[in-house]
């Protein structure tokens, strides 16, 4: 699917689409709960549809009523599992990451696989790790798909987390609803710390009992089963990786209130406040809504190492900021959906924009952003962020494989025509 995008001058009011990432985590611990677990607010992109695609599979049913997922799982492993089970994690590398170390729970052989580019995305962190918990692990040249086959057994171990939080994730539910004794994980060099913030946040929400020191140590205790045989209620926040392209689209183009976000969340993207005031923003915060205004706006530093996914809206933002914007951090944008750098670098280039990548940063010089075919490169957030980008260009803006926005907000165009843009679809 192509979209052409216009000039726009945005005003209106957009709900942030719900979290894919606390939306997933929800799953996850739903799977591993014994009993009833109603998920308010599920998201429906792409990315969400694959995680409850899996716990599906891993046993557990899953029914929509009204704005409301409910899970019913008998746990994870149950008696129920024999032979191999084999499960597709889509597109989507956190559920492939962290289903891993929960699918390495069950005595039988489960096969991991996916799709597009997941099947090219690093899996070695496994290989590694598996056997020193007794884990049996075959992977494909360290990538999907994977054969495994437990039972893992808890221990104190030391992880490497300079690759991905990922990982870690997976293990903290894994350890956490199958110690029987207090453990501990030792990290080194763990990046995106938020996005743990947000896996700890959710699993208490589900009456684990995890205790983190400076994020380089997770003290795990024993789930209390008779707390936690319960029904559960949780509520999906509000995506701040997916507002962030709204309140950017604010920024440079007009007004856009966006409600349904949290600011006291631990999601990673919400350093885009920050960023937003640093740049000059107009921003104005009232009961369940944030309104941001356009500007005059001034170029910015910021360290994005731990929120890798707010480099696409960044580059928009920067590409109307006056002077040279530094965003360190590229290091993390190589193993996304595309090579997320070069790409940036490549498809903004075709409107005008400047950009070089020295060592571990990006450098954006701030201009006029021309109206020119482009492509997604079959990532989502590229998707979105030049369809932002082309709101307060000088043209029209063609965008090749638009549809890889369903991978995190299928809503995202009819959300910005909420707001006086005008998306037309274009067949190829």
């Amino acid at each position: 699917m192509n979209v052409k995008i216009s000039p726009a001058t945005l005003i209106g009011l957009i709900q942030a689409p719900p979290s894919k990432s606390s939306m997933q985590r929800a799953c996850a611990a739903a799977l591993l709960h014994t009993g009833i677990t109603h998920i308010h607010r599920p998201g429906i992109s792409n990315d969400d549809i694959a995680a409850i695609n899996i716990i599906k599979q891993l046993g557990a049913t899953a029914v929509q009523e009204k704005d409301s997922l409910v899970v019913s799982s008998p746990g994870f492993p149950s008696n129920s599992h024999a032979g191999i089970i084999t499960v597709n994690c889509g597109e989507s590398g956190l559920s492939a990451r962290m289903f891993a170390s929960i699918a390495a729970l069950s005595s039988s052989e489960i096969i991991l696989t996916g799709e597009g580019s997941l099947l090219q995305r690093p899996m070695h962190f496994f290989e590694k790790l598996f056997p020193k918990l007794q884990v049996k692990i075959v992977s494909t040249n360290n990538c999907l798909p994977l054969h495994i086959q437990g039972s893992l057994q808890p221990a104190a171990i030391t992880i490497d987390g300079s690759l991905s939080s990922q990982f870690l994730t997976g293990l903290l539910f894994a350890f956490g609803s199958s110690t029987k004794n207090t453990v501990i994980i030792s990290v080194n060099d763990l990046k995106s710390k938020p996005y743990i913030a947000l896996t700890l946040d959710v699993m208490k929400q589900f009456g684990y009992r995890i205790v983190q020191e400076n994020y380089s140590s997770f003290t795990i205790h024993p789930i209390q089963r008779e707390k936690v045989e319960r029904v559960i209620h949780y509520t999906v926040e509000g995506d701040w990786s997916g507002a962030s392209f709204l309140l950017v689209a604010g920024a440079i183009s007009g007004t856009v209130k966006v409600a349904g976000l949290n600011m006291a969340s631990s999601q990673a993207d919400r350093a885009i406040m920050k960023v937003l005031s640093d740049s000059g923003a107009g921003i104005i915060e009232e009961a369940g809504t944030i309104s941001i205004t356009k500007k005059d706006l001034r170029a910015f530093r910021f360290d994005a190492t731990d929120c890798p996914d707010l480099f696409p809206p960044l580059v928009t933002l920067a590409a109307y900021c006056k002077g040279t914007t530094i965003i360190k951090g590229i290091s993390r944008l190589a193993a996304k959906e595309s090579d997320r750098a070069k790409t940036l670098q490549e498809e903004f280039g075709k409107t005008g924009i400047r950009i070089l990548l020295e060592n571990d940063d990006m450098i954006i010089e701030g201009g006029t952003v021309k109206g020119s075919p482009v492509s997604s490169c079959n990532d989502h957030r590229i998707a979105m962020a030049l369809a932002v980008a082309a709101l307060a260009g000088d043209g029209d803006m063609i965008i090749e494989h638009a549809e890889a926005i369903n991978k995190s907000y299928p809503s995202f165009f009819n959300d910005l025509k909420k707001a006086g843009a005008i998306p037309v679809i274009i067949e190829p």
